[in-house]
């Protein structure tokens, strides 16, 4: 007899897309508005995403607009999808999680990335005067960041008699994410829970094993007794299979001229039918289309249902990239209704 799929655990990971014409502000809006939304639909979390001198992405700062999401919610878990740790100081990222800890006390998530979300001029503007941490110190920031958090520094740290506040805080949820076998191991062995990105669209065929890696090595911490995974999924869902993929057409188009260097903000359904690919573009854009989960609400549940098989978990968070925020809000409200959750 076949086992019946696992109930899906749904989150959001905002990116918070900038339309084509339109501005940063009204897409900052719309991820607040999004927020919102998602929150009277069931979705557990809402990750917000760092990105830096990227003209189809608002979001530089997830941690103001943590702060303006949990304000404007009430059960939703609000966090980074994810702070690129690599830029700041261990202590000062410990500063603001703590405080927005304080202010929506069980409510925050700190999700940290080794990536530089951003090309190298921008990643030195981000340390000027100072020079790049070089990435070999990322496993010591994130150790540094976790006793900070907790306050609980080795005796013998250089910062042991300095105490991170806002005073007393319960501390937040701390995840590392990641796409490569590094990050899944630097979790696994630091007892953190793990957020693979499937959406990267990056290796995505050796999803799977990296995942399975972080569950075979992982060492008990005192913050995490198991694994713990999410992945994160691009996804587009209409009431039709025809026109989930007319919607995906702006985002696939995004997408392309932002790996090519082209990038102005998500261009409408409109320009991106119209458009002539070449040929090794269109072969770009297939390829790519293969990787997301686009299609009428029983074709995402099935596809949803299979890559967290494929995964090994049912706690999936959701990307969903188009021109216009009331297809966005509609792609989730279908989502959530296909797969069955429920609001707290």
């Amino acid at each position: 007899m076949p086992l019946m799929p696992p109930q899906l655990v749904l989150s959001v990971v905002d990116q918070s897309p900038v339309r084509d014409g339109g501005t940063a502000g009204e897409a900052l809006r719309n991820t607040i508005e999004l927020a919102v939304a998602v929150e009277g639909f069931g979705y557990q979390r809402y990750w917000l995403a760092e990105h830096h001198s990227i003209p189809n992405f608002a979001g530089t700062s997830p941690e103001i607009l943590i702060g303006q999401i949990a304000a404007r919610t009430k059960t939703l878990r609000v966090g980074s999808g994810g702070v690129m740790l690599s830029h700041y100081s261990a202590f000062k990222v410990a500063e603001n999680f703590r405080m927005l800890e304080s202010l929506f006390p069980g409510r925050i998530d700190l999700g940290i990335g080794r990536a530089p979300g951003s090309d190298q001029g921008t990643a030195l503007a981000l340390s000027y005067p100072k020079h790049p941490s070089e990435i070999h110190h990322f496993p010591r920031q994130i150790t540094d960041l976790l006793g900070h958090l907790a306050g609980n520094l080795e005796p013998d740290h250089m910062f042991a008699g300095v105490q991170a506040g806002p005073g007393e805080s319960t501390v937040p949820d701390v995840w590392l994410l990641g796409s490569r076998h590094e990050s899944a191991f630097m979790a696994a062995q630091l007892g953190l829970p793990f957020a693979y990105a499937h959406f990267f669209g990056l290796g995505v065929e050796e999803g799977p094993a990296i995942v399975d890696g972080y569950r075979k090595n992982f060492q008990a911490s005192e913050r995490l007794a198991e694994p713990k995974i999410n992945v994160g999924v691009q996804v587009l869902c209409a009431e039709t299979e025809e026109e989930a993929l007319r919607l995906a057409s702006s985002r696939n188009l995004a997408r392309l001229k932002s790996v090519t260097g082209r990038a102005r903000g998500i261009p409408t359904v409109e320009e991106a039918l119209a458009y002539s690919y070449p040929p090794d573009e269109w072969a770009y854009t297939q390829q790519y289309r293969r990787l997301c989960v686009d299609g009428d609400p029983q074709q995402v549940k099935e596809r949803l249902e299979a890559l967290a098989e494929s995964y090994q978990t049912p706690d999936l968070s959701i990307v969903t990239i188009c021109y216009g925020l009331e297809e966005r809000v509609r792609s989730y409200q279908l989502v959530a209704e296909a797969c069955g959750i429920i609001p707290q």
